[in-house]
């Protein structure tokens, strides 16, 4: 009876060993695709676009969206709340580091950094009258705060310019550009310096997801009542995870105000959230990689399609039929979806040529 307690024991040793190794060799293989993913970015990219201004500019712009794209996937994906005011606050974010640029002399990291901050507050603090609420309750109550920012903006004659936090020189409509930081003026050395301040959010989103609260936000989003019952704060981590996603939206409004052409009151529509959901499900929500493929289908898509001719009226089309199939045939969104069907493809081709070559038979007699 002992031999067979310690042969079990062994056994069940032998297989948490096996599959810790199996973890260790799955996370470093992330890693290693997460480094390459970002030098061919870097440097390959621009030389395969033939550092086209163009579409430098483009890839920039959707380098900047795929920070929005992955806070809305992780409220969604990882707590289970549907937000839909994440938009707007990229304008929030925008406009902080105009007002900050106007009234301060501070470096640019650090305008990034408190346009973060201070667009959190306030993402976090519209987020509190929606902690009880779920599902389309409280992507109403978003949705109504994208529209009461939207007429506050407004008032405020977003982006505006003048001197100070609540200077005015300009009119309303007229596009402001924050000035770039003296190592990326270039259009290429910023689309560099956006993915730099990207593969850092990404990092902090990251850290989060596989730490305490990411083991929180998986219980809140199994089951609120269940998550109570295991110790936890409910309300904390809902803040926290309302925070985290405005943080980065922030910052990649302040980056937004850099790019080319800079940001005016007509580019943040309410209905554009809406949009922004759309993708976000499409690219997929439960992975990192689902932000870097909804901000694919966010600003490269439709400049695609403008190349090619296309309408871009037909995005509406595109991605209605998107979203549906995401709803009813695949959860995961694109960036899960399609890897299995290429196996189920490859599968199906070598079934095809194994047959083609195995001898028939009337070869064999």
């Amino acid at each position: 009876m002992l031999d067979e307690e310690q042969a079990v024991h062994d056994e069940n040793s032998g297989a948490r060993e096996t599959a810790a190794v199996d973890d260790t060799f799955a996370t470093l293989r992330q890693i290693v695709t997460a480094a390459v993913f970002v030098l061919v970015v870097l440097f390959v990219l621009p030389a395969v676009l033939d550092y086209n201004t163009f579409w430098i500019r483009v890839a920039t712009g959707a380098v900047i969206y795929s920070t929005v794209v992955l806070g809305l996937g992780l409220l969604y994906g990882r707590v289970g709340m549907v937000s839909l005011y994440q938009f707007i606050l990229v304008a929030m974010g925008a406009w902080v580091a105009l007002r900050l640029h106007f009234a301060t002399s501070w470096p640019f990291p650090v305008i990034l950094l408190l346009a973060g901050l201070i667009t959190g507050i306030v993402g976090t603090l519209i987020g509190l009258p929606a902690l009880r609420l779920s599902g389309l309750h409280l992507a109403l109550i978003t949705l109504m705060a994208a529209g009461g920012l939207t007429v506050i903006l407004t008032r405020w004659q977003f982006p505006n310019g003048g001197g100070g936090f609540y200077g005015r020189a300009q009119v309303a409509g007229v596009a402001s550009l924050l000035p770039r930081p003296s190592i990326a003026l270039g259009d290429l050395a910023y689309y560099r310096y956006c993915i730099v301040v990207t593969v850092l959010l990404f990092l902090l989103v990251i850290l989060h997801v596989r730490g305490k609260p990411g083991r929180a936000w998986a219980a809140l989003r199994q089951s609120q009542s269940t998550a109570i019952a295991t110790g936890v704060n409910t309300t904390l981590y809902r803040m926290w995870a309302f925070a985290l996603a405005s943080f980065a939206t922030g910052v990649a409004g302040a980056l937004l105000a850099a790019a080319a052409g800079g940001v005016s009151s007509t580019q943040f529509p309410v209905q554009n959230n809406i949009t922004l959901l759309a993708v976000t499900l499409m690219g997929g929500v439960y992975s990192i990689w689902g932000a870097v493929v909804g901000a694919f289908l966010l600003r490269v898509f439709p400049a695609l399609l403008d190349d090619w001719g296309i309408g871009t009226e037909w995005l509406t089309v595109l991605f209605g039929i998107g979203v549906i199939q995401v709803l009813l045939t695949a959860p995961g969104g694109l960036v899960e979806q399609v890897p299995k069907d290429l196996a189920n493809l490859g599968r199906k081709i070598g079934g095809l040529f194994s047959r083609s070559s195995a001898p028939s038979p009337d070869a064999a007699e």
